[in-house]
């Protein structure tokens, strides 16, 4: 057998493994079961897919995040290793074929999302693979105190009675202690090997400002550290909106959010990886699978969900080794706009159960149908047609796909349907005269034999893919066909697809999920909750707040935090303070801004000096709001 190093070498060209998933690798061959606890960027997935390569048959990976797993398995594809997914709105005969190949074509990993274990017959056919490993990705989703719930995830403690020697492998970036045990109990782990990795990363310096003017603050932090950056806001017309104002300051920004097709999400994230841009302004849809080491600066520009988020966000930053800032800006109207964003949104049942109706009627299924169908979606049209708010309708919506209810892939897509409009003798001379075009319109006619007679829909990778050519070369053809009127095209744009994983059944769907709709209401408030104590606590290094948060315990100040550095400062006599900013005053009228900037002092001494010399009457503030000497 081969040895992990050399399996390292083989196939990702490391030389060495970052601790401690050489351990985590050689606890899974011994055949332990095994809980890792390991913070984002850490390397979780070498610690599977290593050992799937050293054994024997197949390593069972069960992920719940679509677009990982397909970034995993074409990884693992270029590296010439046979990989495949089973992912949602995957037709029932194509899982059976796929099935197959698992079983008869030597591959090593299948990936599975996990409401793919709802089905008896898959659990069925995994029964009978020659399975070595199974890794639980996002364990923490098997949690009902997990920042992400599936019920789906119970089910994965079935498999232990069909592989009851196969080792299970729990992998999490985030788990409280509270989640970590859940975790343990919920997959029926066998006294398992546990290895967390901490939590505490000694070159980020954590900090929360408070300011009137965040764009002003941001302008100020990206001059001071002009490398790449990362600006999360939380919603995405902010992102388009905030790159905007940072390019008119003079930055190169770009933007990115779950909205923009897969082409401007790869053509922005470009911009940003090869450093054509400075900063990249995002929601949190940005960030799985970035490894960009030098990114020196993550600014939060709203308040973020949970600590959770906030704390796999901010690791994005210092992967290098070298100081990275990790900065939230706030002030005090936050706290409202995060209650609105997030707990005031929050789906109760009955509109839970409204929803799912209302979607049912609008895709025109009937009770008792609807299993394995999908739609293009389009979220505002929804919410406009029955008067939905649209994030409390969101809200729901990713509440039934975490249950496993539906699937909802926020994949922009275009949807495409065609007719031919000339005799097919025309096309034949088309094609005699075009002989470019000819492969992609071959194709077209053999997958799609109707396509004379009716509008017919068609799936552009898949014409890509037999065809031999790029979804790009396929989109150009199509539309050069419709300008030379050969064919009549109808393009809809949907920012969402929607498959359907159970019957309709509208009340009893609801009413067998809404315990679970209740506990993670309560949680989420709780997690707000945390966030809040975070910002405000200014008695405590930010770091040590965070590490605790964790259920970890930092011994000493990180020493670079803004707690840490506002205590470390040599405090100015407020005499001292008024003075220097009496002298100001004494040659123009300034604004506090420029008093600050000017006077070189800290922002709170000298509002606090303001405040006393306005109560004392020495200076006093005009309506354009200057300070001036009376």
């Amino acid at each position: 057998m081969s040895k992990p190093l050399e399996i390292l070498k083989q196939y990702w060209k490391h030389t060495a493994f970052r601790e401690p998933q050489e351990a985590i690798i050689q606890s899974v061959l011994a055949g332990n079961d095994t809980f890792t606890l390991m913070p984002t960027g850490g390397g979780k997935s070498i610690c599977f897919q290593v050992p799937g390569m050293m054994m024997e048959g197949i390593c069972l990976v069960i992920s719940p995040l679509i677009a990982l797993m397909k970034d995993q398995v074409q990884n693992l594809q270029s590296k010439g290793i046979k990989a495949i997914a089973l992912t949602g709105g995957i037709h029932q005969d194509d899982i059976i074929d796929l099935l197959d190949n698992c079983q008869y074509g030597n591959y090593k990993f299948l990936y599975l999302s996990p409401e793919r274990l709802q089905s008896d017959w898959i659990l069925e056919r995994l029964k009978n693979l020659p399975i070595n490993l199974i890794a639980i990705d996002e364990a923490h989703c098997v949690s009902q105190w997990g920042h992400d719930f599936r019920p789906a995830y119970l089910k994965i403690a079935q498999l232990k009675e069909y592989f009851p020697k196969v080792p299970f492998l729990a992998l999490t970036a985030s788990a409280t202690p509270r989640v970590k045990e859940d975790i343990v109990t919920q997959l029926q782990l066998n006294n398992p090997q546990t290895f967390s990795k901490s939590f505490y990363r000694e070159n980020i310096a954590y900090m929360v400002f408070e300011t009137e003017d965040k764009l002003h603050l941001l302008q100020q932090i990206l001059q001071k550290n002009p490398q790449p950056s990362i600006v999360y806001v939380g919603n995405r017309k902010s992102c388009s909106d905030i790159a905007k104002q940072l390019e008119s300051l003079g930055f190169t920004a770009t933007f990115y959010h779950g909205g923009l097709s897969a082409k401007d999400k790869e053509k922005q994230m470009q911009l940003w990886m090869t450093e054509k841009a400075q900063v990249i302004v995002a929601t949190n849809a940005f960030g799985m699978g970035i490894d960009k080491a030098n990114v020196k600066t993550v600014v939060h520009l709203h308040l973020p969900q949970n600590l959770e988020n906030y704390y796999q966000e901010a690791g994005r930053a210092g992967r290098n080794g070298e100081k990275a800032f990790a900065v939230l800006l706030q002030n005090p109207s936050d706290m409202i706009h995060a209650e609105a964003q997030f707990i005031n949104v929050l789906p109760d049942k009955a509109f839970l159960n409204t929803v799912f109706s209302k979607l049912c009627n609008y895709f025109q299924i009937a009770y008792g149908e609807g299993i394995d169908e999908q739609f293009g979606f389009n979220l505002h049209q929804y919410c406009t047609k029955y008067n939905f708010p649209t994030l409390k309708t969101y809200n729901a919506l990713q509440f039934l796909d975490r249950q496993g209810i539906i699937t909802l892939s926020q994949e922009f897509s275009e949807k495409i349907s065609l007719q031919f409009i000339i005799p097919s003798k025309e096309v034949i001379r088309y094609m005699s005269l075009h002989p470019n075009d000819e492969v992609i319109l071959l194709t077209i006619l053999r997958t799609y034999p109707g396509v004379y007679e009716m509008q017919t829909a068609l799936n552009i990778s898949l014409v890509a893919k037999k065809s031999n050519r790029t979804e790009t070369e396929v989109l150009s053809l199509l539309e050069n066909l419709k300008e030379k009127n050969i064919i009549e095209m109808i393009a809809k744009n949907n920012d969402a697809t929607i498959t359907f994983n159970e019957v309709r059944e509208d009340e009893r769907t609801i009413n067998r999920v809404s315990k679970y709709l209740e506990a993670q209401n309560k949680l989420k408030t709780e997690q707000l909750k945390a966030v809040l104590a975070y910002c405000e606590d200014q008695k405590t290094c930010k770091s040590k707040l965070l590490m605790a948060y964790f259920g970890e315990d930092q011994k000493k100040d990180c020493g670079i935090c803004s707690y840490c550095i506002h205590q470390n400062k040599k405090t100015v006599a407020p005499e001292t303070v008024a003075e220097k900013i009496v002298d100001l005053l004494k040659l123009q009228d300034f604004n506090s801004r420029d008093i600050q900037k000017l006077t070189k002092l800290p922002k709170d001494d000298v509002i606090f000096a303001l405040q006393k010399l306005l109560e004392e009457e020495t200076i006093s503030i005009k309506p354009n709001n200057l300070y001036s000497l009376k």
